[in-house]
């Protein structure tokens, strides 16, 4: 495939997304985004007669003298937010068994996020990153905003060498890069290690989510006999026989670890988690997120 063919290919794949994100969006996504979510504090907004149970500290004392009464501040939550979507465009991000691979599945999902902020006002940031921080795309505004960085996570290319994955560089970059509290959205399958110490730190300084991309085919090994596996981020391969039930029981055991440590770190630091596979909707997941968060709110 010649690179105008792969760049024709790319804009279609980005102009499907387009069109299947803004529909789920419109349907019945916007609301969940917009009530799942505060702004970045409070903006004034008038004065009103005190009442009782107000808080006195609210009292304008300049306002009370000229009218004689009591007045205090009114204030409106600032919608504007800061979303950053860092996704995760290692190796391992392009395999997929069914349909879609995983990098497919988190553009999806950067997309419905994407759409929903741009449909709120609220600026979307990008950090591409793999072994190291390969593109940060500054926070902003408007739909062509959200296609660049959808067409951005499509056509990521690590450079040779530094197809692994690093959650510890990717976190080390925001919090040096981000100067006000954003909403960070993690998109990646976390296959990496350490967790706990990266992103814990990341949550303290930011509001964070985590969007783990998963396979079916990652969560246990089919009975297909003799098979050369590959590590799409180091290349080292290793024939095992799939036949063996004590291999394919070692290897369901070794990813649930995997998966629950994860959501143990997740627990600890108070970062919200979804899980979202290749092989099903992910908008149900998403708003099954969204909902939790909302519920939150309401506390």
């Amino acid at each position: 495939m010649t690179e105008a063919e792969h760049i024709e290919e790319v804009m279609n794949r980005v102009h499907k997304l387009e069109l299947k994100a803004r529909r789920l969006v419109r349907e019945s996504f916007a609301g969940e985004y917009q009530s799942s979510f505060r702004g970045q504090g409070l903006d004034f907004d008038d004065f009103r007669e005190y009442q009782h149970g107000d808080e006195i500290r609210f009292i304008d004392w300049n306002v009370t003298a000229r009218m004689g009464s009591p007045y205090i501040r009114k204030f409106r939550e600032e919608r504007e937010l800061a979303v950053i979507l860092a996704v995760d465009v290692s190796g391992s991000s392009d395999f997929g068994s069914v349909h879609f691979s995983k990098r497919e599945a988190a553009a999806e999902a950067a997309a419905i996020l994407g759409f929903s902020a741009a449909g709120n006002g609220d600026k979307v940031g990008l950090l591409l990153f793999a072994e190291e921080p390969i593109l940060f795309v500054p926070p902003s505004k408007g739909t062509r905003h959200v296609l660049r960085i959808v067409r951005e996570i499509l056509m990521a290319d690590p450079p040779p060498g530094k197809r692994g994955t690093s959650i510890a560089a990717a976190c080390d970059f925001l919090i040096r890069t981000l100067r006000r509290k954003a909403f960070v959205f993690m998109i990646s399958d976390f296959f990496d290690d350490p967790l706990e110490k990266p992103l814990g730190k990341l949550g303290r300084k930011h509001e964070m989510i985590a969007l783990q991309i998963s396979d079916p085919l990652e969560m246990s090994l089919p009975k297909a006999g003799k098979v050369v596996l590959t590590d799409p981020e180091t290349g080292w391969e290793v024939l095992v026989n799939t036949n063996n039930a004590n291999l394919r029981m070692g290897y369901e055991k070794l990813m649930r670890r995997q998966a629950e440590g994860l959501l143990a770190v997740c627990k600890k630091h108070a970062i919200d988690h979804a899980q979202l596979f290749t092989d099903r909707d992910r908008l149900r997941d998403l708003h099954l997120l969204l909902k939790k968060r909302a519920k939150k709110r309401t506390r």
